[in-house]
């Protein structure tokens, strides 16, 4: 009865023009559609992002794929202290080399219209979130602004990276599973087996949407005659992959990506122990929305639970020296101890939600979500090569929902108005994502600038120009006409050029008896809060540097440091990749 008067009262605003409450009402109406304009909205102004971190390798083996199709990894790269080839330094199958090899013949190379074609999987992602959330919830819709409106979805999906693209594959064949266990489809169990296999050659990780389904699929009763046999090809897909890739480049990439997370766990050194602290706070903080919503989340049994493990964690946090020792570079220590405590809670909040909601409900799609979210924070804390917000990425759907269904415990939430507690977390939530989104946006953009300040200064000098370090800077160097510096087998001679940024990877300032600084390029950065700054404290790519997703502080400016060498430089780099 009340869609009717909607829509009669929609027809009456037609008559009268333009109104904002027919607008309203049609948005209602059309959540799809709604949730596409919102995330437009929400993305569309960062499109012109710079590349960084990652990008750069998957831009490259775009490329390579045009050029040869069937051997995306057939080329040296410069990455570490000397080239590589690139099978050897990347993590991840191909797919979203593809992707972007046909973006790119539609959009070109820009950085607008790479990131304007990765708003197809965001748009997957959140619009699967929603799809899936209405046989959890009766607030889709919230479950899905929730899903968008976290740091580590909306700067995920501005990147050209795989991240996105297979949690839009891990949604989408989740939601066609379900429907095929619970309508006897053979047909949708086997789109589902399909997009699992798109999922994992996305990214690895995609794999274990396998023993995931498998356990829910147990847990509903069903014969496993009935849907076994739709989990075999994607293990048929991983094994031809590995065989194919062990023929084409003398090693199977799916064991060497393993074999790479066990070496980088072993090099950086941090306990099981500390693995698991900095991952609760990684988890807090990328699903922040869960933080923010939880004074409407819990009840008194809940808030004591919390308040015990406020005090907990900030016992450890605060007294725990050896991990502090690994983070030498941190400025200032009591902001990010106090800052790690508050996320670590948030982290703790979203496992005791897990474990509530299954307590509660006891049936498979509980322990399908409960399985989806422990699973992940335990790949992401005791088996990635560090933990990082791209490994706690594909629990953020999962916990929204679970949010959702908790809200719904405690409002009546059937009604037209939301609560207004909802509509402020909802808030406060996109505004925090946006400066963490806007931080990382600035990170990116003063390594592409500083980059074109230096090529346009000193590039047309009569020596050569070299750079260190990777990530966007490496790419816009390249991109101007430098030349990446081999540790191994270095080139320098005197009267060369040398450009080292010191807050970047695999650097190494010259002797400066046979160098001098010629110059300090400096451009603003992110200033209040940062993504990636170990000095400030956030390891938003890697926990390796920092300690936290984000961090707020004053952050320093970019630099980067140009030498003029009078003698060939005899540094060695450490022997590590």
């Amino acid at each position: 009865m009340r869609y009717n008067a909607d829509v009669k009262l929609a027809d009456q605003n037609k008559s009268a023009g333009f109104s904002f409450s027919g607008l309203f009402i049609w948005l209602r109406s059309h959540p799809y559609w709604t949730l596409t304009f919102i995330t437009f909205a929400a993305l569309a102004p960062f499109l012109a992002k710079p590349f960084n971190i990652d990008d750069p390798l998957f831009i490259w083996t775009a490329k390579q794929i045009h050029v040869h199709p069937l051997n995306p990894y057939g080329f040296d790269v410069e990455w570490g202290w000397t080239s590589f080839p690139m099978w050897n330094v990347t993590e991840n199958p191909p797919l979203a080399g593809y992707f972007i090899a046909l973006a790119a013949a539609i959009f070109g190379w820009s950085e607008i219209g790479l990131h304007f074609a990765f708003l197809l999987p965001a748009l997957a992602v959140v619009l699967g979130t929603y799809h899936l959330a209405k046989k959890f919830c009766g607030r889709p819709g919230l479950a899905a602004l929730v899903t968008l409106f976290t740091p580590v979805v909306m700067v995920s999906c501005l990147t050209v990276m795989c991240d996105v693209m297979m949690l839009a594959f891990w949604l989408w064949s989740v939601i066609f599973w379900l429907a095929g266990i619970e309508q006897k489809n053979w047909r949708k169990l086997a789109l589902a087996g399909l997009i699992i296999a798109l999922a994992e050659m996305t990214k690895y990780y995609g794999a274990c949407l396998v023993p995931l389904l498998a356990a829910y699929s147990a847990a509903s009763h069903r014969p496993v005659k009935q849907w076994m046999p739709w989990l075999l090809p994607p293990l048929i897909v991983l094994g031809i992959y590995q065989y194919a890739t062990s023929i084409l480049y003398s090693h199977g990439l799916l064991y060497r990506a393993m074999d790479y997370a066990a070496f980088s766990k072993a090099f950086f050194g941090f306990s099981t122990f500390q693995n698991g602290l900095i991952a609760l706070a990684f988890t807090g903080g990328c699903t922040a929305s869960a933080a923010i919503f939880a004074p409407v989340l819990w009840r008194k049994h809940g808030w004591i639970l919390l308040s015990f493990g406020v005090i907990s964690l900030a016992i450890i946090i605060f007294s725990f020296a050896t991990m502090w020792e690994k983070y030498g570079a941190l400025q200032s220590v009591m902001p990010v101890k106090i800052q790690m405590t508050f996320w670590a809670v948030g982290g703790l909040s979203v496992l005791m939600l897990t474990a509530s909601d299954i307590f509660r409900r006891r049936d498979a799609r509980s322990l399908l979500l409960c399985m989806w979210v422990v699973g992940t924070f335990i790949f992401a804390a005791f088996c990635n090569w560090t933990v990082n917000a791209r490994s706690i990425l594909p629990l953020t759907p999962a916990v929204a929902i679970l949010v959702a269904r908790r809200l719904e415990n405690k409002f009546s939430l059937t009604g037209k108005v939301w609560p207004p507690s909802l509509v402020v977390g909802l808030v406060v939530s996109y505004g925090l994502a946006w400066g963490v989104t806007m931080s990382d946006f600035s990170v990116a953009s003063a390594y592409r600038q500083s980059a074109q300040e230096i090529c346009d200064k000193y590039g047309r000098s009569q020596g050569t120009l070299w750079f260190q370090g990777h990530w966007g800077f490496q790419y816009y160097m390249e991109q101007s006409g430098a030349t990446a510096m081999d540790f191994k087998k270095p080139l320098l001679k005197p009267g060369d050029l040398l450009a080292v940024p010191p807050n970047n990877s695999n650097t190494l300032l010259p002797d400066l008896q046979k160098s001098v600084l010629l110059e300090v390029i400096t451009v603003p950065g992110a200033q209040w809060l940062a993504t990636w700054n170990p000095n400030v404290g956030g390891g938003f790519y890697a926990s390796a540097i920092a300690p936290l997703p984000f961090a707020f502080g004053a952050a320093a400016p970019e630099k980067v440091f140009v030498y003029g060498l009078k003698y060939p430089p005899t540094n060695s780099p450490p022997n590590s990749q």
